[in-house]
């Protein structure tokens, strides 16, 4: 459990990395994009027969990072719109 939310951090800094611009996330925000990244990298990489959800393997993590990416640009549009 402790390897998922760590890995969750590290994915969301990469896609805030990434990710151009500034970005007004806190790291709780952070957090919570990079686990749901890492879980939708981690069912399409599933998907792709490469490995488990829960195993950590490059193309999971590759792709949990384009998710994170994606995610972060979806929270930015949401956020703009109620200001």
């Amino acid at each position: 459990m402790i390897g998922f939310l760590v890995a969750g951090l590290i994915i969301g800094a990469l896609a805030r990395l990434i990710k151009p611009g500034k970005q007004n996330l806190g790291l709780l925000a952070t957090l919570g994009l990079g686990l749901v990244g890492s879980v939708i990298g981690g069912l399409i990489a599933q998907f792709f027969g490469t490995g488990d959800i829960w195993e950590l393997n490059i193309l999971g993590f590759i792709l949990a990072v384009v998710a994170a990416v994606l995610l972060i640009g979806v929270a930015e549009t949401v956020a703009g719109k109620k200001d």
